[in-house]
């Protein structure tokens, strides 16, 4: 195994492996630096990373650290950043502190070998020490990331002897059951890793994954927030069917998206067969590769639906930030429609109680305030979509028009517009069409659903409803009440979603004919000002009770 180094990186290395020599020489210190990890499994697969880990024999972190930035500047005259001391946060699977900074561009991170110990009910291990390369690497999650390069010998080390890159396979460095018990969270790295790079797991690891003890150990000894962060990586992803789908095949989707049982007693039926979250993620991911002509996915390999019509998928070719947020609503599809309601009685959908309490990902990406709208909005359009028949010009639209403006369609403009919520709609509707037992799809069912889709999309765009959709309100809620020559009121709404009937009745119309229209309607009774609302009423009726409380006061 050979790693072709950048001239930063083979710089990198000279520095490393001169700073010992000079530490040597001048301070009798001895020890002796490894790349380990992410950065060498990168390097062997062909890709680039800038994040340097630095493993160091029998010297910690920042005793090194502060030794090499001074032999950078002093010495060889090249500048590095001032070193940052993360301490060490279990939580955050950081058990030693570390020294960190910046050289030639890379970012170098500074720890010891180790070898660990850990609790029988904890993930945190109870007791570290300085250890061997071999230690080290048998510590770690997985073979492909305990490889290490040594920047004096120039060579990689494999001390696990079954890092399986070349064949495309994810082991443990020890026995599956026994890396999985020490730290359940490398079950779902696992599976993260898998996805990532289209490896296979090994059939033992397979095996200890479905053990019971693990399972039950990823629920009681993992932080919600540590799950959450490997499931947003996923999504996040290349591939985060694949990573579904491994989830699905090793009985982990329970203990990954877990909901306490106080909060599953609350719920206002149990959550749907798991196949569903894989069925609704491959049907999107279907979409969006027809899109891009790449390949279809596995589930989809002899099924061929109609193309979407180009508008359904504008916005996610445009800026794919929405596609993480699509690929976790898809995977929480089993709790669609399903209602929770807290100690006060109050409802919330189930899938804001699982990215807020099993996931723990709060609003980052849009996805604790995006997700349970996204299903809001499905159950919205679904019905509208398939019981949509063509009227008059006119008539459509306004009536689809409303329908398209409304904040559950459209909740965030700069970011998830209608035809984000139309495709995740789309994906819901076939969801239905799937039988999950066989793994089959109802492609007559499906394609009559795709082709109801694209009908209604071809009268949106003939109508010319994207651009009237988007458009600023052609009287705001000042103007209108300056026109009347009124207070506001709760009328005031009432009366611009009458403006907004008409700006889609009239895409031609200018803001001088909504303003005579607006009068006419008024004049003719058709808008109601009460009348202690209308200043010229107030002026001509003399004080009112207010008035005169306030008189009485002075």
């Amino acid at each position: 195994m050979e790693i072709q180094l950048t001239a930063e990186e083979d710089q990198l290395c000279v520095l490393l492996d001169e700073c010992t020599k000079y530490m040597r020489a001048n301070e009798g210190l001895e020890t002796s630096c490894r790349i380990a990890g992410g950065w060498v499994r990168d390097k062997l697969l062909g890709m680039q990373s800038n994040d340097i880990d630095v493993a160091l024999t029998d010297m910690m972190g920042m005793t090194f650290a502060e030794r090499f930035v001074a032999y950078c500047s002093e010495v060889k005259g090249i500048s590095a950043k001032h070193i940052a001391k993360i301490e060490s946060n279990p939580d955050q699977s950081k058990h030693l502190e570390t020294a960190r900074t910046t050289v030639l561009g890379h970012e170098l991170d500074f720890v010891n070998l180790r070898s660990e110990e850990y609790a029988e009910h904890s993930r945190i291990p109870s007791q570290v020490f300085f250890g061997t390369p071999l230690q080290d690497a048998l510590r770690r999650d997985i073979t492909i990331n305990a490889l290490f390069y040594n920047v004096h010998s120039r060579s990689v080390e494999d001390h696990t002897g079954k890092a399986n890159l070349r064949i495309g396979l994810i082991r443990t460095p020890l026995p599956p059951i026994e890396t999985l018990t020490d730290d359940p969270l490398r079950v779902i790295r696992c599976i993260r890793f898998a996805s990532r790079f289209g490896f296979e797991l090994d059939p033992e690891l397979r095996d200890a994954a479905k053990n019971p003890n693990i399972q039950s150990a990823i629920v009681s000894k993992i932080s919600r927030e540590r799950v959450g962060e490997e499931i947003d990586k996923m999504m996040q992803g290349a591939h985060p069917v694949r990573a579904l789908k491994l989830i699905y095949e090793l009985s982990l989707y329970g203990p990954v998206f877990h909901v306490p049982d106080s909060i599953a007693q609350k719920l206002s039926q149990a959550p749907a067969p798991s196949p569903l979250s894989v069925a609704a993620a491959a049907t999107l991911e279907y979409f969006l590769r027809r899109s891009t002509s790449l390949p279809p996915p596995l589930f989809f390999s002899s099924i061929n639906l109609a193309p979407l019509h180009p508008l359904l998928l504008s916005e996610v070719n445009a800026k794919p930030s929405p596609i993480p947020r699509l690929y976790l609503a898809c995977a929480l599809t089993p709790y669609r429609g399903i209602l929770y309601s807290d100690t006060k009685g109050k409802l919330y959908p189930a899938t804001d109680i699982v990215i807020r309490e099993s996931l723990k990902l709060g609003t980052q990406h849009h996805y604790l305030d995006g997700i349970p709208t996204l299903f809001a909005a499905w159950e919205r359009l679904s019905p509208v979509v398939s019981q949509w028949a063509r009227g008059s010009d006119m008539e459509d639209r306004v009536k689809i028009g409303l329908v398209l403006r409304e904040k559950t369609i459209r909740w965030l403009p700069t970011d998830v517009k209608w035809q984000v919520s139309l495709l995740f709609s789309l994906v819901q509707d076939l969801v239905s069409f799937w039988d999950v037992q066989r793994n089959t799809l109802d492609v007559d069912n499906a394609t009559t659903q795709v082709e109801k889709y694209n009908a209604f999309v071809s009268r949106i765009e003939e109508l010319g409803l994207p651009a009237l959709v988007d458009a600023k309100p052609i009287l705001d809620g000042r103007g209108v009440v300056s026109i009347l020559d009124a207070r506001p009121g709760p009328w005031t709404g009432q009366v611009l979603a009458r403006v907004t009937e008409w700006q889609l009745a009239h895409p031609e119309g200018t803001k001088e004919q909504c303003q005579e229209w607006l009068k006419a309607e008024h004049a003719a009774g058709r808008i109601e000002i009460s009348i202690d609302e209308h200043p010229s009423k107030r002026r001509q009726g003399g004080n009112s009770a207010d008035e005169s409380t306030k008189k009485a006061k002075r």
